[in-house]
């Protein structure tokens, strides 16, 4: 499992980080076909409080890549919502997957 970090437009943070590797732990343990993620953060200039703060994943899987973003006022909540958004795409995958 490999995990890689961009941030454009603000800096970087360890906290944010292992909240992220936390939070991606049950993707890795559960789906062990995924190899990599890289996670996005970025901050947008928008007229609602209620967004923001953007966080994208991208799976490094079998087949196309996973992707999945969202937008909040803080990044906690847009990993979450990335994370469940991702673990949906992935139980779809795995069930199209054949076992030989």
């Amino acid at each position: 499992m490999t995990t890689n970090f961009e941030y454009h437009d603000i800096s970087a943070s360890e906290r944010l980080e292992a909240f992220t590797e936390e939070k991606l732990k049950p993707v890795f343990k559960r789906y062990e076909f995924v190899t990599r993620a890289d996670i996005f953060f970025k901050k947008e200039n928008t007229s609602s409080d209620e967004t923001g703060m953007k966080c994208g994943i991208r799976l490094s899987a079998p087949g196309p890549r996973l992707f999945a973003e969202s937008s909040h006022d803080n990044f906690e909540q847009s990993v979450a919502e990335t994370v469940t958004e991702l673990l949906r795409q992935l139980e779809k995958r795995q069930s199209k997957m054949k076992n030989y």
